[in-house]
């Protein structure tokens, strides 16, 4: 017999995701801007985003490497004891 393969990926995850990414941006969008040493509201919007996309791109790998390993630990069998 098969052994059945969970969908790593699901409709759920993907919201959870989508959710705590915006939420991430939006957060860092509000730390960045204010070190950005222009009075020039363009500017500060431009290298605010900037700053803040590099910084989301990197939260949500972590969180993708996270959901792997949590799922992969799950999947294991308890060898302890």
């Amino acid at each position: 017999m098969q052994k059945q393969e969970r969908k790593l990926v699901t409709p759920a995850s993907l919201a959870v995701d989508a959710v705590l990414v915006i939420i991430f941006f939006i957060y860092m969008y509000s730390v960045v801007s204010t070190h950005v040493p222009s009075k020039d509201h363009r500017m500060i919007l431009l290298w605010g985003t900037a700053g803040s996309m590099c910084l989301t791109i990197v939260f949500w790998l972590a969180l993708q490497m996270l959901r792997v390993i949590v799922k992969v630990q799950h999947e294991q069998p308890d060898s302890s004891g």
